[in-house]
């Protein structure tokens, strides 16, 4: 029983040295970590392109919200809309 308890702390160590590089190369270890990480970077810049989008719509919504010249410039260039007083000329291209 001495034996063992002064020889367990040994058998641990060398299965730990043996077992580290297995698991840390193994391809659940330092491969998927590898892989993990590009994937969470893409994400991330994904993530700030998205924010920067949004922001953008934020804008536009409170600059519609606010400005009835922004309002006239999305009818009149997205839709096509005139005023009634307007008189509208068509040319062929």
């Amino acid at each position: 029983m001495r034996l063992l308890g002064r020889m367990l702390p040994i058998i641990l160590l060398c299965v730990a040295v043996v077992g580290a590089p297995f698991m840390i190369f193994s391809s659940e270890g330092l491969p998927r970590l590898r892989t993990l990480e590009k994937e969470l970077a893409a994400v991330e810049q994904e993530n700030a392109m998205l924010r920067r989008q949004a922001d953008v719509t934020r804008a536009r919504v409170a600059k519609l919200r606010d400005d009835p010249a922004a309002i006239e410039r999305l009818a009149r260039d997205e839709l096509g809309l005139v005023r009634h007083s307007e008189i509208v000329f068509n040319f062929p291209k």
